[in-house]
Formats: structure tokens, sequence, C-alpha cells
């Protein structure tokens, strides 16, 4: 443990900066804990009180005294500092801040913000509209199918969501918040959005910006009263970990929620460093989110806090956040439960009079009771606040830690007092369900609905020899339906590569359908063959049915454009081994041939034929890993805007599908103008051509006989790539190469083009030495 020397700055004066100060100052390495301005229990031992409020215009004085007493981390507690920029004061003059920035706070500041921010990246949440005209707002709540949720987009205090039962009560909530400005400038933007139905959840979690770690997972009590009776709070009582947060659930809700959230903020320009508290609902379909706060809850902190391990040093791990190496330091916990009352004043949430005098007794073992709504008044401690006292328990079970905390209430009094006397009444009355394959994460009622979905996809893709009908237990082929006399089978098998990563942060599926079909059909033209049928493999953590249905119809236009059918394929669906969103593919095609037309013919490739190269489309399906490090270093993201096309983003643009070339070289195979191709792709020119050579020859590629495409040219530019490096990696533009024979190079030239493709003659073939022989060279790459 490093020497005693580090001054922290907790920043509010609630129950929740009362428990931060508390457990940060635990740490051996914490000299003193600062609370600015803290409250009636807050003071003691290593932690003082600083008489500065948290206004935007106590900013200033803040900083000068971080300054002043050298503090070393500062931990801002309430939302409204944070959204108005307290972490960026601090990060001007180099303090080490556990807070987000201004921007990062926008997704609690600014709920229309956080909802357009969550459907960009594909986080589950509930169908919503932001409004800032009251007449389409209305419009929208007229219109919609489902119960709604009204809520002030800006920070209304806890108070700005309203739970309409009727469509006339969702109206006058509207007008309540936008016309007669209930909550003032926060109701200035609504939204309006689904009601979900099932158990909440709260997860607080610690971020750097790239790693993301999680608290046990809190339910809390909003209602005022028993029996979740009474108008809404603050919170009155907390319980964690939540028995309803299974293992299984949170890792689902950090792969599904957390990480691309984290992910998604850094992407957008504005990393989260802090606590990210986000609010679930517990629905049929999932977990979805209900809301992103920008800070520890309350009384959720004063729940969690407790549960961390002796050995974990919350200052550590708040100080390796704010310096962007939380992966470095651990956040562990006991085991056991907490759970937390509060004691509030009589007549919260209303009015309610302060400056009652409180008493206290010793409490026991594990309970701790936290300060919320208190100041001192001489030697007196009075209330100053709704809620007043959190008292937590902790313990190996939930009962235990609520028998502990009710005792912990016990100790504590003052006039008007009152709390909830069933915290956890959720916890105690869990059932204890059996499990089915769902509970395993496997959804076999989705993978029907994706086979109802798609089967009028795959039937478009009928040939002779199949309907293209799905759903039995193997595809069936007739070969004799497709006339060939002495057939040969040639069958291809491959995948899409890193290219999917792309797909799956743009959410875009479609695209790599056709390339998966295209790596196999463009393999298995190049040995004569026509491709005659296609399965396709989709493996994932989590069957997305749209996304699912999206990639499948991208598979059946891939096969109409090579006229062969999709007869079959398998959709697995396997959890914990797929992040949330992601996927991978792999193809299986077969092609027909006759046995005196397959190629290349070896035997008649000689010196003086010639390369004839179709374009390509662009990258294709092959060098991903890089042209992804690429678009890294040069600090752009795939929603950026594309720097070698207009009109596009990166992502678009390089999600531009495979060239399939199965149509227009049929053709010429079959009247034998074609002696040998090669399938450009991983390997660009230097390891495809050589397939395809006799050792007695060698290609020459002439890179001045067409003109690199603008991709190409970013990529090699941007990515400081060599011209040869460059050569062995992409296509360059050259998706297939023919070896032709020099007096059939117009007819082959002409019938491309008629067939819509654009054909250079871009090379040679050459007599080999020992040197060379079976070789192929670009030569001329400097007019890259």
């Amino acid at each position: 443990m490093a020497e005693t020397s580090l001054n922290v700055l907790v920043i509010g004066g609630g129950g929740r900066e009362h428990a931060l100060a508390w457990a940060l100052a635990k740490s051996e390495r914490v000299r003193k804990v600062y609370v600015a301005p803290g409250n009636g229990g807050t003071a003691g031992g290593k932690i003082e009180n600083v008489a500065i409020g948290h206004s935007a215009g106590d900013f200033a004085a803040l900083v000068e005294f971080a300054q002043t007493q050298n503090v070393g981390l500062v931990v801002p507690g309430p939302e409204q500092p944070l959204v108005d920029g307290i972490a960026d004061a601090f990060k001007k003059v180099g303090i080490p801040t556990f807070g987000p920035s201004a921007r990062a706070a926008r997704i609690e500041g600014s709920k229309a913000f956080s909802k357009d921010f969550m459907k960009k990246h594909g986080i589950p949440t509930a169908a919503y509209g932001n409004f800032t005209d009251y007449k389409k707002a209305c419009a929208f709540v007229e219109s919609a199918t489902f119960d709604v949720v009204i809520k002030a987009s800006g920070l209304a205090a806890g108070k700005g969501v309203l739970m309409p039962t009727t469509k006339q009560e969702a109206l006058q909530a509207l007008k309540a918040v936008m016309v007669d400005r209930e909550f003032g400038d926060a109701g200035s933007e609504v939204v309006v959005e689904e009601l979900l139905v099932g158990q909440e959840i709260s997860v607080l979690a610690v971020s750097d910006g790239y790693t993301i770690a999680s608290f046990p997972a809190a339910q809390d009590h909003k209602r005022a009263y028993d029996g979740d009776a009474g108008p809404n709070t603050g919170g009155m009582g907390a319980y964690a970990p939540a028995p309803v947060a299974t293992p299984e659930l949170m890792q689902k809700i950090h792969k599904s929620v957390l990480q691309p959230s984290i992910d998604g903020m850094r992407r957008d320009g504005f990393p989260f460093v802090g606590c990210l508290f986000t609010g679930f609902m517990l629905t049929a379909d999932g977990p979805k989110v209900l809301e992103y706060n920008c800070r520890f809850g309350d009384p959720e902190t004063e729940a969690v806090l407790p549960l961390l391990a002796e050995s974990c040093d919350l200052a550590e791990v708040f100080l390796a956040a704010a310096e962007g190496r939380l992966d470095a330091v651990p956040l562990q916990f006991r085991d056991g439960f907490s759970a937390t009352v509060v004691v509030a004043s009589g007549g919260y949430p209303g009015s309610y009079v302060k400056g009652r005098a409180i008493a206290f007794e010793p409490t026991a073992h594990d309970t701790h009771v936290f300060h919320a709504g208190t100041a001192c008044d001489g030697s007196r401690v009075v209330t100053a606040g709704g809620r007043v006292l959190a008292v937590t328990g902790v313990s190996d079970s939930v009962q235990g830690a609520l028998d502990r905390a009710y005792a912990g209430v016990a100790t504590v009094s003052f006039d008007g007092a009152f709390h909830r006397t069933d915290i956890g009444f959720r916890a105690l009355s869990q059932p204890r369900e059996g499990l089915s394959y769902a509970d395993a994460g496997v959804d076999i009622d989705a993978g029907n609905r994706l086979v109802d979905l798609i089967k009028p996809i795959v039937k478009a893709t009928r040939r002779p020899g199949t309907d293209s009908d799905i759903g039995g237990f193997g595809g069936v082929f007739d070969l004799k339906a497709t006339g060939y006399k002495d057939p040969v089978l040639v069958s291809a098998t491959d995948g899409v590569g890193t290219k999917l990563k792309i797909a799956h942060e743009t959410r875009v599926h479609d695209t790599v359908g056709v390339d998966l079909v295209a790596m196999q059909v463009n393999d298995i033209i190049v040995q004569g063959a026509e491709p005659l049928f296609f399965l396709d493999y989709y493996a994932c953590g989590h069957l997305d049915v749209e996304a699912t249905r999206d990639f499948v119809r991208g598979v059946a236009d891939g096969c109409v454009q090579a006229g062969c059918a999709l007869i079959g394929g398998e959709t697995a669906e396997m959890p914990g081994l797929y992040a949330a969103g992601e996927y991978d593919v792999a193809g299986f095609a077969v092609g027909a041939v006759e046995r005196s037309e397959i190629l290349p013919r070896m035997d008649d490739i000689g010196a003086d034929d010639v390369l004839v190269g179709l374009a390509s489309s662009g990258i294709h399906s092959n060098g991903f890993s890089l042209v992804r490090k690429v678009v890294e270093r040069a600090g752009l993201s795939f929603d950026s805007a594309c720097p070698w096309t207009d009109g596009q983003t990166v992502g678009q643009a390089l999600l531009t599908p495979t060239r399939i070339y199965v149509k227009p070289l049929l053709p010429l195979v079959r009247r034998r103008l074609v002696k040998a191709m090669a399938h450009i792709t991983g390997g660009g020119f230097t390891d495809n051509v050589p397939r395809v050579l006799p050792k007695n020859v060698c290609a020459e590629i002439d890179a001045q006989k067409w003109e690199l495409p603008q991709v190409f040219r970013w990529i090699k530019r941007a990515g400081n790539i060599a011209a040869d490096e460059m050569a062995r990696t992409f296509n360059c533009g050259i998706g297939m190469v023919l070896v032709v024979a020099p007096g059939d190079v117009r007819d082959v030239v002409e019938a491309l083009a008629e067939g819509g493709e654009q054909a250079y003659v871009i090379g040679r073939i050459n007599a080999a030495n020992d040197a060379n022989q079976g070789t192929a060279t670009t030569i001329n790459t400097d007019a890259w």
C-alpha cells in the first residue's frame, strides 16, 4: 500500500456523499477526506466538512480550495454540478476527478439525448418519441398503441417522471410539463415512451472510458409508504445484491448495455469517466434501460458501498478510473447482502419541518447510519431535509441484513420520523423457479419466428434442381435437372472475416450476407463451375430475429446474383460464446462443371498469354483487420463522414458488398475463352495468381494499367502502407484475374463489357527461370 498522502474532496451533502466519504476514508493511502459542504454527520476522524456549496458559481472556490489543500482526487456526488461542468473545471487545473465531463453528463442531463444515444448504439430500451412541440407530443400520445410514461428531458430533482394510467391523464401530464412548466425549463423538451412492465433494478458501475466494472445490482423503493403506496420519493430504501439479478443476467447486462454504452460514448467523442448508474426494467423480452444517471444513486450507494471487500481500496479504484487505468485495479466485494432503510421527516415528500433534534444510540456490528438531511446546531444534530438518515445493515442473507438495518433504525429518533417497514419485500418473496432452455439464453420460439420470416426470402432463390423450401433436416438438390452429362462437383467454404465487426457496430447486416455468398461462388467459378446451391451458418450469443433476417436477405440476394439456390442453413444460439450484438457466419456452396471443362487448363498456359483484370467493387471481404486499424489510427469511427467518397459514412462505404462475377464469366468459360482465373482475396495478387500457374511460367502485373480506387489510396496514405504490402493484402481494385490467349483478349473484354463488367488488360505471362517460376510480380506500383 502506498504511503498515506492522498487528500480527497467529495462534493455534496447528502447520504450518498456521507457513504462515499466513509468508504474513501477507510483507505490507508488517504490522509484527509474533505466534504463540501457535508452535513451533520459527515465530519469526524479523517473526514472534515468544508463550507463551500456546489452550484456553478461555487466552482472557482472549490478549485481554489482543492489547489490550496493539495487535493489529489475529486469525487462529485450530485448530478447538477456534473451537468454544469464541475469535472471540466478540475480537469483544467490537472486534478484527477472521478466524474464525467459536461458532455458525458448529458447522458443524464437530457433524457432526449440519452434516448437518441441508446437508439444509435442499439441499447435495448422502450419505444419513444422526443418532443419540443406540445401538439406533436399530444398527437404521439393519441396514436400510441401502448401505455406511456411522460418524462421531462432535463434535470428535475428526480421528480420529472409521470406515469399516467389513461390517455386523458397522459395528455394532462403533457400540459403540466410543457405548458404549465411544472418542472421549469426541464420540461421544455419531453420524452414520451412506452411503459415497460417488470421488476426494476439499479446497476452502479465504475468506468474509466474504456473498462467498466459494476457493483452488485440493487433494488430500491420509490414510493413513500408500505405496499408501494403513496407518492414517489427520491428513495425510501434499497437492498443489494437483488436476488433477481442473477450472475447470468448481470453478464448479459454487461455485454448488451454497460460495455456498449461506454464504447458508444467514447466513439461519439465524450468518453465517460465516473459512476454510470443505469436503471433497468426486467421485461419479458430481456433487460431494457429505463434511464442513465451520471453519478452514484441515493440510497443505492448507501446499500452497495458496505459490500466492498476489506481488501478493496475505493480511493485506489476511483483514482485508477480518473487516470484511465481501471483495468489494473480490481473492484471486489464481500459475500453477503446489505439493506438500507431511509428515515424521513414527517410530511416528506411534501412539506416538512426542519430543525428537529435527533437522538442517537450505539449501533450493532455491520450496521451503519449515514446522514442525509442533517445539520449541526451547536452540539446537537438536527433534521435539515426530507430524507434524514439512511441506515444500512449487512449480513449473509437478505433477511439478516434487513433485521440489522431495522435494529439500526430503532437506535435513532426525532419528532415526526417515519420509515417504511417493508423494505426488501420483493427479495423475500422471490420464488425459486425451475429452469428452462430460455433461462439458459436459448430462445427456441425466436428461432421458429426467424424460419417463418425468411421462408419467402429463400423461396426467391429457387432454380432448376430445387424449390428452395427450408425447414427440413437437410437441403435437397436434383443434379439431373441441371442437364449436366458428365459433371464434377466443386465445393467451397468460407466466412466473411473481421468485416463482420463493422456490421456489428453499424448494425447493417444485409451486405455481409452478399459477401458470404460471393466468397464461395467466386471461388467456384474459377474452377469453371456453375454454382448450384448454397447453405449458410449463423452463430450468435443471443438471436436477434430482425438482424438475422436482414443477413439472410443479403445471402438470398447474393444467391440470386450468382444463380444458385439457398437450400438450407443453421442458426446456432450459443449464450456466453459471443458478446451482445455479435455473430459469426460461414457458408458452403456446391457447383458443377463438365469434366472436360475444369479450370485451370495449366497445360494450355504459356508465355505471352495475357492477364485481364475485372474491377472490384471495393475492398471486398479481405484485409479488414488492417483496415480497421487504419481507421482507428486516423481518428475516425464508422459513423464518421467518409474521407474518400461523398455522401456516406466510413462504415457504409466499407460495407460495400463483394462483387459476384459468376454470370458474366460463365459464358466465357463455356466458349473456352479463358484458360484460368484467380479470385483476388486474402494474399492479393502475390499469393492468388500463382495458384493457377504452371511452374514453367510467371505472371507480371502492371499497376499502371488501371487506376487505384480512392478507398485504397486513402488506406495506403492513412496507414503509411508500402505498395508491396498493399499488393499482398488487398485486391487493389481488381477482384478477378483471367488468363487469356492473346488472340481472344478483344472478344473477352467486349463480352465482359456487355455483361456490365469493367475489364483491363493488366499484365502478361512470361517464361520463368529457377528464381521466379510460378510467381506473380506487381510492377510500377509507384503509380499508387
